[in-house]
């Protein structure tokens, strides 16, 4: 069988069955050429992601945004390939003149790049295609290396053969690039007069060539996203294999995302702790993308680090995030800080909590049909069916009930989900994990809480809880618990943390850790990244069993990671957890099928052995 026959064997195996994405062959977008009203293409682009084990499709320089957003929501990954200049207009730049723009090609592949980056989709750029990753992402460009580089000692622009090499560029060591080619020091082929002069935030330098010209950049910052000034492809055509790992490592990252993008319209992704309605009461909307809104720094518990009493604060989860990241519910909570306890604090409170019950009703249904309101996990279902957003009310300390059972009932009736019992601080209900111990676990009045909260359907969450008050309510509750945000204690060993004992008892109970994104709770010291996160999922797994355990991310109330830094990354997520040997089932369990299966058995409306698929 020869290249061409492979090929059609495999787009057949693609589009034969149930649908595109019930094949494990990812779909490789390559940026198509433009010259003379044709749009065209290469052959050692297709050649060689064909050869990588991926199906190529060429994409074409469209105009509309809608029309690439369609496009690459249906792309595995994207090779953005070489050809003509790029307008230093895009830049702020006066073009010299000298260089020849493609005029049809800019915008759109700008638009391109800034769009897959958004959605974390694998990308490799060549040639050209690592300046178009440049330009879009605030990196910087040489014009023209004759005329604006100090040095002329190697031949950018080769006139031997296009499978030839004719300079060497030197590798860092330890770069992902330097892992895949395996030396220090690789010879390659150069047809190019302009070059990347400064990478963008988020990416370094990878490769250079003698005379310093950047010939490799990658990211940092988790995106799967790689460039190189050569042309890998054009190697394959010569039957030399020497730059295959190149494509062999795009295809295997755009096959994880193709197989996470799968899993999650599979299956429910749901996020059971998400603080964003705190940012409503200050004007944030659910339905756009937040420009950036200007908060107090304590809104997390934290000082201002440069002594301003505020900063500019984009929201980690709205319509468009969710959308981009497949999630389909997220729990919002109506937070409360803790203050004083005297009668007039916590009628306060009190009215606070419904104002911001109210405002999360608000929110979402001014965005319909898009999202809406779930009150029961059968409503979750449903609304995955239709494509619309799930959005779960919760309230963050008990400190909302004041000293009053029946707002447990009032909360209730207004579609409030779960209670965590406090937060940071003893409240009339129970100790604190940063408290001081008052009552010595729940008080008397925690007792009747947690019993009310049994009988009328709402989740006992026992995040922010002392160790006392957890095992307290776990003897007092008649139904299963959950921790809608904690991580692991014996990874990091935070006071807000759970023992691997207190996991053990919560799985014996029949309840559920969520496990929190916030970086404090994942890393001693700082510097958590999502390997972190992953880190204390897979723990908690092996602790409890892959039936109690779920995500929590804590967005917007100060959970968020490098990896994962809000609602876009969850299909990221899952790929690494995929990398781990979870399987589809595993996933689904852990994405949501845990928590609901709670949820149902806390309201009464079992959920047991339902499946989305």
């Amino acid at each position: 069988m020869n290249k061409s026959q492979e090929l059609e064997a495999r787009l057949s195996g693609l589009f034969r069955g149930t649908g595109i994405l019930d094949s494990d062959v990812p779909v490789i977008g390559i940026s198509g050429n433009f010259r003379d009203g044709d749009c065209t293409l290469a052959q050692g682009y297709w050649e060689s992601v064909s050869a990588a084990g991926a199906i190529p499709v060429i994409i074409p320089p469209v105009d509309d945004p809608e029309g690439i957003v369609s496009l690459i929501d249906s792309l595995d990954g994207i090779v953005l390939s070489g050809g003509a200049d790029i307008n230093p207009e895009y830049l702020g730049e006066e073009p010299l003149d000298c260089i020849g723009i493609n005029p049809r090609r800019d915008a759109p592949e700008i638009m391109l790049v800034r769009l897959a980056h958004e959605r974390h989709i694998p990308t490799l750029g060549i040639c050209r295609g690592i300046q178009i990753l440049a330009a879009a992402l605030g990196g910087r460009l040489y014009q023209d290396i004759a005329t604006q580089h100090d040095r002329h000692d190697v031949e950018h622009d080769q006139k031997a053969p296009r499978h030839e090499t004719s300079h060497e560029v030197l590798v860092e060591k330890d770069s992902l690039l330097y892992s895949l080619l395996s030396r220090e020091r690789v010879a390659v082929n150069s047809f190019h007069h302009q070059a990347v002069k400064e990478a963008p935030a988020g990416f370094r330098v990878s490769a250079t060539a003698p005379d310093g010209i950047i010939e490799g950049i990658e990211a940092t910052d988790f995106n799967p996203v790689l460039g190189v000034q050569w042309h890998p492809e054009c190697f394959i055509l010569n039957d030399d294999a020497r730059m295959m790992p190149l494509f062999r490592w795009l295809k295997e990252q755009a096959l994880l995302y193709r197989k996470a993008r799968r899993l999650h319209s599979r299956n429910i992704i749901l996020d059971s702790h998400c603080d964003s309605p705190m940012f409503f009461d200050r004007g944030a909307q659910f339905s756009i993308m937040n420009q950036g809104i200007e908060v107090e720094y304590d809104y997390v518990g934290e000082d201002s680090p440069d002594g301003s009493p505020t900063f500019i604060y984009n929201p980690l989860v709205d319509l468009h995030k969710m959308t981009i990241g497949r999630q389909d519910a997220s729990f919002m909570v109506a937070y409360l800080k803790q203050h004083e306890r005297d009668p007039e604090s916590l009628r306060a409170a009190t009215v606070k909590a419904g104002r911001l019950l109210r405002l999360i009703d608000e929110r979402i249904s001014g965005c319909a049909p898009y999202a809406a309101i779930a009150l029961t996990p059968q409503d979750v279902f449903r609304n995955k069916s239709k494509g619309v957003k799930s959005i779960v009310k919760g309230i963050e300390n008990g400190y909302a009930i004041g000293l009053d059972i029946d707002n447990i009932d009032r909360f209730r009736r207004q579609g409030v989900a779960y209670m965590t019992l406090c937060h940071n601080g003893d409240n009339d209900i129970c100790d604190s994990a940063k408290g001081r111990a008052e009552h010595g676990g729940l008080s008397t009045f925690g007792r009747e809480v947690v019993r009310r909260m049994n009988e009328v359907g709402m989740m006992v969450d026992l995040s922010h809880a002392s160790e006392k008050s957890f095992y307290d309510a776990l003897e007092c509750s008649v139904k299963p618990i959950i921790c809608s945000h904690s991580s692991s204690r014996a990874l990091c060993d935070h006071p807000r943390n759970l023992t691997d004992d207190q996991l053990r008892s919560l799985a014996a109970a029949g309840g559920v850790a969520q496990v929190c994104m916030y970086h404090g709770f994942l890393r001693k010291g700082g510097g958590a990244t999502v390997n972190d996160a992953v880190r204390h999922i897979m723990h908690i797994i092996t602790v409890m069993g892959v039936e109690h355990v779920g995500i929590g991310t804590d967005f917007d109330g100060g959970g968020g990671v490098p990896g994962l830094e809000d609602a876009t990354w969850l299909v990221q997520l899952t790929a690494r957890l995929m990398s781990e040997g979870l399987t589809e089932q595993d996933l689904s369990l852990v994405w949501g099928t845990n928590f609901l299966n709670v949820w149902s058995t806390i309201t009464g409306n079992s959920s047991a052995g339902i499946c989305f698929v």
